[in-house]
């Protein structure tokens, strides 16, 4: 299964309002394991920033004066994302400004590229109903590791998302793990070298009347269920 974990920051947050991305990452996960490939840029945006989502991501607008506009990078980011199930947190934020940068080019809306959307804050209200569900807190509860997020950003941001619904969801789909995992021979993990096969040795005529006599010897005090196992097992 292929899924693309997405992130982007905008110069503010209604779309509605000619608010744009300056910036869109896709982390891409293939069978539950990162495949360090991704899609990452940050665009011109052609307008101001709001004062407020440059606090958030610390993004200014003379950083972005020389970065390609969304229409010159839209072929290039579709194809990554092109079958894929996206996994987005608060997806109607993302996906409300995918659209609204497709529809200004006259492209297909986002949902037309991709296999399905999955929003992880959705899934962790669920979870979690009536507490915090922002992306820190997910990753405190969840051990994921974000003391490099000092300030949004769109790669790392996608990159924690990863890892918080892969151990959000890692009960749900630990049997599709296994199965996907190639078996290792108990040889391998202690290092002795490569299994022999296993030996059957038929029993002797003199080990068989051995056998006979105990079952005998069983049945002396009364029935003896071994006894009629023997009768009837094929031979």
């Amino acid at each position: 299964m292929r899924q693309i974990f997405l992130d982007t920051e905008t110069t503010g947050l209604y779309p509605a309002q000619g608010h744009r991305i300056i910036e869109i990452a896709a982390v891409e996960v293939i069978n539950r394991r990162p495949t360090r490939n991704h899609f990452h840029v940050y665009l011109n945006p052609e307008r101001e920033i709001d004062p407020a989502a440059q606090e958030v991501h610390g993004i200014t607008l003379e950083f972005l004066q020389d970065k390609p506009l969304f229409a010159d990078t839209v072929d290039e980011f579709l194809d990554f994302v092109s079958g894929a199930e996206l996994i987005i947190h608060n997806a109607p934020f993302d996906v409300g400004f995918l659209n609204a940068e497709l529809g200004r080019i006259e492209r297909a809306v986002i949902e037309d590229s991709v296999a399905n959307i999955i929003d992880t804050l959705k899934m962790a209200k669920e979870m979690r109903p009536g507490q915090r569900n922002n992306l820190d807190a997910l990753c405190r509860h969840f051990g994921v590791d974000n003391s490099r997020r000092t300030l949004h950003g769109a790669l790392l941001d996608a990159e924690l998302l990863a890892d918080v619904y892969l151990a959000m969801t890692r009960g749900q789909n630990s049997l599709m793990i296994d199965m996907l995992e190639p078996a290792v021979a108990v040889s391998e993990i202690s290092g002795l070298g490569r299994a022999k096969p296993l030996m059957v040795r038929s029993a002797t005529e003199e080990e068989l009347a051995a056998h006979q006599d105990y079952i005998a010897s069983l049945a002396k005090g009364g029935d003896c269920v071994w006894q009629h196992y023997d009768d009837k097992k094929p031979a």
